[in-house]
């Protein structure tokens, strides 16, 4: 059995919770003196975006706000977008997956992490800090960003499922429920490190190597456990508004979703949060799917829905934007929840050929030097990839690493001072 049929059979064998199992919990670091507490929120879709009205024509400061930026005028001094950084990747939509951990899933085995994602890197590092130590969400749309160290893809929620697992403490009989499955839970990787032990000690120095793979991810499982018990009798914040409906808007609902990511940042339920977000039939007037406006060919109608579509993403990045400004950080000692939180936007293609070059990437928030389109060397042989973009993230959250997937380093251009 290879390791990642493996380790989807343990997964299988413990079905835990989907809002209290959105990664695997690590060693909570906790907050260091003189470190601030970071935050990190990935915007995304699974289509690209119209290339044209979204990249600068001008490099630097002083470039002209693109038709699909416009909405982020008011925060342009405080946001870079990037030209020429991709991770080197083909295969248009199986590209998707890639952007978070700058890998193909298939190309996990060659690489000591796997394709684990950047949001569940950070959910690693800060273990049991917050109640979820990542959540992954997706509106009119399935997240595909999001990859624990095994391989597995973890799955998103809805805004309706966001808010309750946010705010809405489970019944006393659903508490009870909870705590007789981490139990079992904890039964059935008693067996499994028992029959992993056993194994181990009939395998050659070679294959004990690889099979320490196995033991780690188990390990990760029991960690998770561990973090499921520690919130279990944890009273949630009040719920600030009343249960959202789910809408057939996803101006809307992507709306409402920005605020309760804001809330969650503010109530410190969660530090990391990734979310991706589509469209539905009727939505922009649109008939049909999303998929058949991205093979546009430049057809007048198709983009000009498009374009529609991503500057709203950017409206709503706006407004997350605006409530992160307007919000004191509870927990460092001077600043807004923006100026210690990291705004990633991206897609892991673009739109019409699904071309995998030169990625519609765009960073806000805290921590970097911003307000620029940095404009990366394309030439053979000079390209630079976006896994160091991805580094430089991870060390500004906190973590010290010098390598995260096939990066070659942090990327240069965002430092401060």
């Amino acid at each position: 059995m290879d390791r990642r049929h493996f380790l989807k059979a343990v997964g299988v064998a413990i079905p835990l919770p989907l809002l209290r199992s959105l990664s695997f919990a690590g060693q909570a670091p906790g907050k260091e003196p003189g470190k601030p507490v970071k935050r990190f929120v990935s915007v995304s879709n699974n289509y690209g975006i119209y290339a044209k009205a979204f990249f600068p024509d001008q490099a630097g400061k002083d470039y002209v706000l693109p038709s699909t930026l416009q909405p982020m005028d008011r925060h342009r001094k405080e946001f870079t977008v990037f030209s020429n950084l991709d991770h080197g990747l083909s295969g248009g939509h199986a590209c998707v997956p890639s952007l978070l951990s700058g890998l193909n899933p298939n190309m996990a085995d060659n690489f000591p992490e796997g394709n684990i994602s950047v949001d569940q890197k950070m959910a690693e590092f800060l273990g049991a800090t917050t109640r979820f130590p990542s959540m992954t969400l997706g509106v009119k749309e399935k997240n595909q960003t999001s990859y624990t160290r095994s391989g597995v893809q973890v799955p998103s929620i809805g805004l309706i499922q966001m808010y309750r697992g946010l705010f809405l403490e489970d019944s006393p009989r659903a508490r009870r429920e909870e705590v007789l499955r981490l139990k079992r839970n904890r039964s059935i990787l008693d067996v499994v490190m028992g029959k992993a032990r056993e194994v181990n000690g009939r395998l050659g120095k070679q294959d004990q190597r690889k099979f320490e793979e196995y033991l780690d991810s188990v390990r990760s499982l029991e960690r998770k456990i561990v973090q499921q018990e520690t919130w279990l009798d944890r009273p949630k914040p009040g719920a600030p508004f009343k249960e959202p409906r789910q809408t057939n808007n996803i101006e809307a609902d992507l709306k409402t979703i920005m605020e309760l990511i804001a809330l969650a940042l503010k109530t410190d339920s969660s530090r990391v949060i990734n979310l991706a977000c589509g469209i539905g039939n009727g939505d922009f007037t649109v008939k049909g799917g999303y998929h058949g406006y991205s093979h546009h060919n430049e057809k007048e109608e198709k983009v000009k829905i498009l374009k529609l579509i991503d500057a709203h993403k950017f409206e709503a990045i706006a407004h997350l934007i605006d409530l992160l400004k307007a919000t004191p950080d509870p927990l460092n000692a001077r600043g807004s929840l923006f100026d210690h939180t990291v705004i990633l936007h991206g897609c892991g293609m673009a739109t019409g050929t699904h071309s995998t070059r030169n990625l519609p990437l765009a960073l806000a928030g805290g921590g970097f030097r911003l307000g620029e389109h940095l404009v990366l060397p394309a030439g053979k042989g000079k390209r630079i990839l976006a896994s160091n973009l991805l580094l430089s993230i991870l060390q500004n959250f906190g973590l010290e690493i010098d390598r995260f997937a096939n990066s070659s380093g942090t990327l240069r251009g965002l430092e401060i001072g």
